[in-house]
């Protein structure tokens, strides 16, 4: 029904005080998990060395003659790998008249937006940790670039129609190949993981995007799905795969947002780690008007200590 005649209300009013709440709300993700789970280390210079090896593959018939003089076995070289530093950086600029006015949710904006791009500095470590970016050497007029844990990867690996693996080489992580795209089946990873054992290493995670940690879970061999219920406890209804066990191994699987949706990355986190060669700064910039200058920056690579140890499944279809 209508209002009487003659009512003033609050849509004729023009005094009434705004309601502005003070709890300002983000739901943008900033879980880093590979950053998260791996080694952190120091790093010396802006190309990063380290040296890799093997053994030779078992010998059953490693029989000496009785009594044989002792000739010496070959020997092969260590192997030596690289990787470039990346800097990554946020500049935030403020005018004085917005830190100096009444804010809802923030006492002061310069400290609200250093927080905030601190976490887009995480998520943007996080993304070329996990990428299929090349190294990039750089110079005065590009900018360095790491070499991302997807173009390390060429030994173990389940790709598509035309895939062709990365890699290091001569100072230099080349980016993979895409191939034909297919769906998410089991074989696939258990094929990747006997591989990761044949060469060696013990994967202890593998990193989906969401959409193919859907299918994952799926699977047939996945963990137990089931918990028992005591007394009138509420029961649970487990719906997806956090651990899958395989042959090799249990793996634990990881929901990623931060790298591509078409790579399902098998990791072994003790053979990865962080090396930084600048930790997180918070730099004041010269001052050339009415607002202030901040620069966050860091600078670091990956290290990925034998390539050997981890495995992908690439080419996987995004929907």
């Amino acid at each position: 029904m209508a209002q009487p005649a003659g009512t003033f209300d609050s849509y004729d009013s023009v005094g009434n005080r705004e309601s502005l709440s003070d709890i300002i709300s983000n739901i943008a993700p900033t879980e880093t998990p590979f950053r998260s789970s791996i080694k952190k280390g120091k790093a010396k210079a802006t190309f990063e060395e380290w040296q890799t090896d093997d053994l030779e593959s078992a010998n059953a018939d490693n029989a000496a003659v009785d009594g044989d003089d002792a000739p010496a076995a070959s020997h092969s070289p260590t192997a030596r790998v690289g990787n470039r530093t990346q800097i990554f950086t946020k500049v935030l600029q403020v005018s004085g008249t917005q830190e100096a006015v009444d804010k809802a949710g923030r006492k002061s904006e310069m400290n609200y937006q250093t927080m905030k791009k601190g976490k887009e500095i995480n998520r943007d470590i996080e993304a070329a940790l996990l990428s299929n970016n090349a190294s990039v050497e750089g110079n005065s007029s590009t900018a360095r670039k790491l070499g991302g844990l997807e173009s390390w990867i060429e030994t173990n690996v389940s790709g598509g129609t035309g895939y062709a693996s990365g890699g290091y080489s001569s100072g230099v992580v080349s980016a993979p190949t895409d191939g034909t795209q297919r769906a998410l089946a089991e074989s696939q990873l258990k094929d990747v993981m006997q591989d990761c054992f044949a060469n060696g290493g013990t994967p202890d995670r593998m990193f989906l995007g969401p959409v193919n940690k859907g299918k994952f879970s799926a699977f047939s061999g996945i963990a137990q799905t089931r918990h028992n219920v005591k007394g009138d406890s509420m029961a649970t209804i487990i719906g997806a795969a956090d651990v899958y066990v395989s042959d090799f191994g249990p793996i634990a699987i990881i929901p990623s947002r931060f790298h591509r949706e078409r790579t399902g990355l098998v990791i072994d986190t003790s053979m990865a780690e962080i090396r930084t060669l600048r930790k997180m700064k918070r730099e004041k910039l010269a001052k050339t008007g009415d607002s202030e200058k901040r620069q966050l920056i860091t600078e670091l690579t990956l290290c990925v200590k034998n390539e050997k140890a981890f495995g992908k499944i690439a080419d996987l279809t995004t929907s």
